[in-house]
């Protein structure tokens, strides 16, 4: 039976975010609104209705229906970073409040440290506090969910319970795999896939005309690319190296973002599979200090770029799990030296593989 220490806990594990903060995912307004010039690319250009959110027609839709007979249950918000769920229950409130939608939302953050105190008022001033408004409900975004222990994600369940009658619950979380199936039931659940590139594409070239970007089209491709159907990714990105060059072509889209540049990665796997095991580990190595690479960036590049190569399918496939391997191996701390001589030493493997084949 869940008790009041029980949601105590949940309380101690989620910081009330002011809605004037900046961050990740939080809308900033400053001077009511009007002083927007200096912010931040993602935040001036976040959607303000919910015709303006890219994408998903089909969640805004459902919603939009729920809203119409008032009868807005809670929500499971889930998928990537930059897909557009803190937009998306922003611009809800907005539909259901109107302007003054902050006065009837309270964001809090699940990864944030803050005192119990502060949290046990903000969420109990705010849950027990009816609202005048038609609707009869106020809402609470709940950010970065999957970040909760299981134990405060079980006590999350009683307070859900406790505020329903005043109170609606908007969860938000990248992997909803972290959520206890308990929380899952009380929610209706939304999936955010990663954005269509023609969408994201489509938002870019807007706020490419409105800020005046000098965008070559190989720059274009490399930030659509890069971006991987992060709306957020895409934004920063551009305005980073708007900031820092006068003329954005392909190069400097890579060296904004650190990534290694496919010319180099087709330079790297061609040397693993041609050369000789020393010199190419010296060419490799050479190359990650010049470039300020790490091993990782490099096998992330290599994985589309191995699809360009006349493997066989098996060659392909072995090839393919010893990067996975790789990159599971380096994620937990192994050494890049060692797991660069095991790749190189995969690599040849492969290339007697395939004269074995022929």
């Amino acid at each position: 039976m869940d008790t009041d220490e029980d949601v105590q806990m949940i309380e101690s594990e989620i910081t009330p975010v002011p809605s004037e903060a900046k961050g990740k995912g939080k809308a900033v307004e400053l001077n009511g609104g009007h002083d927007i010039e200096n912010l931040p690319w993602v935040e001036k250009y976040r959607p303000v209705s919910m015709d303006d959110i890219v994408s998903h027609k089909d969640i805004t839709s459902t919603i939009e229906k729920f809203i119409e007979k008032n009868q807005l249950p809670h929500l499971l918000f889930y998928g990537p970073p930059g897909t557009g769920k803190t937009s998306t229950i922003l611009a809800v409130a907005r539909r259901i409040y109107g302007n003054d939608y902050r006065k009837q939302i309270l964001e809090l953050n699940a990864s944030d440290d803050r005192g119990i105190d502060v949290v046990r008022e903000q969420i109990k001033n705010f849950a027990e506090t009816r609202t005048l408004f038609l609707k009869g409900y106020k809402l609470i975004i709940l950010d970065e969910a999957d970040m909760m222990t299981t134990a405060a994600q079980a006590a999350l369940r009683r307070v859900i319970e406790q505020y329903t009658k005043n109170v609606r619950f908007c969860i938000i979380c990248n992997y909803v795999n972290k959520i206890i199936p308990a929380i899952q039931s009380r929610c209706t659940r939304f999936r955010f896939s990663p954005l269509p590139i023609p969408e994201v594409e489509r938002r870019l070239n807007s706020v490419i005309e409105a800020e005046g970007v000098k965008l070559t089209e190989d720059g274009k491709k490399a930030l659509l690319k890069l971006s991987k159907g992060d709306m957020r990714r895409a934004l920063n990105v551009l305005q980073a190296c708007h900031a820092a060059f006068d003329l954005i072509g392909e190069a400097q889209i890579y060296d904004c973002t650190g990534s290694p540049h496919p010319s180099d990665i087709e330079t790297v796997v061609n040397s693993m599979l041609s050369d000789d095991f020393t010199t190419s580990y010296k060419m490799i190595s050479a190359l990650k200090v010049e470039r300020g690479l790490a091993l990782p960036d490099l096998i992330n590049g290599a994985y589309e770029y191995i699809e360009t190569i006349d493997f066989k399918p098996h060659v392909r496939v072995y090839v393919l799990d010893f990067l996975a391997t790789t990159e599971h191996r380096l994620s937990t701390g192994a050494s890049e030296k060692i797991q660069l001589t095991a790749l190189l030493g995969a690599f040849k493997n492969a290339v007697e593989l395939s004269a074995k084949s022929a």
